[in-house]
């Protein structure tokens, strides 16, 4: 039984230091999204899929850790459903419903339905299950207000309607409350009417109207892929406008959702699967997230460092300081010299660093400390952050760029440096070279 035990006891510890590294590595986000307003988009086909319950859990942990959340729900493949049982078929026009008033009895009974659906799920306390002790708080009402769609090239959308106002104080005063609020694709207007509009409108308007951080789309797709079929991470808005006109379907519906939003001045918006299990909290509490993140600010950007960035910095090199692939430096040594550095900032985290040397009355400038976490060696980043210093050191009036390294001289002359001589260093650099270290010299023309 103890060699059992044993055999077992390596990967049970692997998995409880993933978990550790997990916990610590999500803590920022946790912080950072403390009190913030997130809208999240369930569109029938999300509401439907087997995961639902792992994504409700989810939506409630998020609230557990004070998110302020919306929940925008559709019901597409639940209306077609109530319309097939009764022998019904809606038109479409523009890939846009045409609700006359037999169909718009299927949208209520399908979306009053599902409100109960999310609603009961949302109160479940049961002792096994992720929910226990939550006591999740979730109310729904008319809180959309909305006007016809009208007359569009001679088709009269009947019950189809448009965004016209949403009661952005009273959903205010419900998330100041501790209250998930519930929104469906039906609004209402003054005269007592009903009309089904699309999630995504209403999703949209909702966020910029609450100025959300974040409006969050489930998708069946893993975000949005490029005609390779490759998961694409990030796009600025202007990048994905690029993008959308090569999609179609949901995934198109979903992109113009995001590109309408971050133009109205959210923040994020994020594509995830609501068939991968656990999406939700990967891309919220992962640098990496799990689909594709639309974003107003620069997620990803080389920069000049700060004195902020010392601490970083310092988390980068230690590792190859141990290993003796980089000489020490102090923290106080950093800090005098933090002006030198460029890094490269992953949503607030350093994973790439680099530095320029200049020597008084010399053409000749110093490239060091040029480091990119081990987790992010890919995209070139390492080329990057080269490319960085080589112009800065040319709008210095630099025409030659040399390096020291014991371990990466092929890297560098695959760069187009080539090997040289401590004579061909400056004198001030010959007079402090580490002879112990026996760095190569490797010199490039700029």
């Amino acid at each position: 039984m103890s060699s059992n035990k044993d055999s077992h006891e390596p990967k049970t510890v692997m998995n409880l230091n993933k978990y550790v590294k997990f916990f610590r590595q999500s803590s920022p986000y946790i912080h950072a999204h403390h009190g913030k307003t997130f809208v999240i988009t369930l569109g029938g086909e999300a509401l439907a899929s087997e995961n639902l319950n792992n994504i409700i859990n989810d939506v409630a942990l998020l609230s557990s850790l004070g998110v302020r959340l919306v929940l925008v729900h559709g019901a597409r493949p639940q209306i077609e459903e109530r319309l097939k049982a009764r022998g019904l078929k809606s038109h479409f026009h523009h890939e846009k419903r045409v609700t006359d008033r037999q169909c718009l009895e299927s949208v209520m009974d399908a979306v009053g339905n599902l409100r109960a659906r999310i609603e009961s799920k949302l109160s479940l306390g049961l002792v096994n299950s992720p929910m226990h002790g939550a006591s999740i708080r979730v109310i729904s009402g008319n809180f959309v207000t909305a006007k016809p769609l009208g007359v569009i090239d001679g088709q009269d959308f009947l019950h189809t309607g448009a965004i016209r106002r949403i009661d952005k104080e009273a959903i205010q005063q419900l998330l100041d409350s501790g209250y998930i609020v519930l929104l469906s694709c039906l609004g209402h207007s003054p005269t007592g009417e009903l009309f089904n509009m699309e999630v995504e409108e209403v999703a949209t308007h909702t966020a910029i109207c609450l100025e959300a951080e974040k409006l969050i789309l489930y998708s069946k797709q893993q975000g949005i892929q490029d005609q390779q079929g490759h998961p694409i991470n990030r796009l600025s808005p202007q990048e994905a406008g690029k993008v959308i006109n090569s999609l179609q379907g949901e995934s198109k519906r979903l992109l113009s959702s995001a590109i309408a939003a971050c133009n109205g001045g959210v923040d994020r918006a994020q594509l995830i699967s609501y068939e991968q299990d656990g999406s939700l909290l990967l891309e919220l509490f992962t640098r990496d997230g799990s689909g594709t993140l639309i974003s107003r600010d620069r997620y990803e950007e080389i920069r000049a460092a700060s004195i902020e960035d010392v601490g970083g910095i310092l988390e980068l090199i230690r590792p190859l300081e141990q290993e003796g692939i980089l000489r020490r430096r102090s923290r106080k040594e950093l800090e005098r010299e933090i002006r030198l550095f460029r890094v490269i900032s992953l949503d607030g985290m350093i994973i790439g660093c680099a530095a320029i040397h200049l020597f008084a009355g010399e053409k000749t400038a110093e490239l060091a400390c040029l480091v990119v976490h081990p987790d992010y060696r890919e995209k070139n980043r390492g080329d990057l952050l080269l490319s960085a210093i080589e112009e800065q050191a040319a709008q210095q009036g630099m025409d030659t760029l040399f390096v020291l390294t014991t371990q990466t001289s092929h890297w560098f002359v695959e760069r187009g440096f080539s090997e040289s001589t401590q004579k061909s260093l400056p004198q001030e650099k010959r007079s402090h070279y580490n002879s112990e270290r026996q760095s190569k010299v490797l010199v490039k023309q700029l």
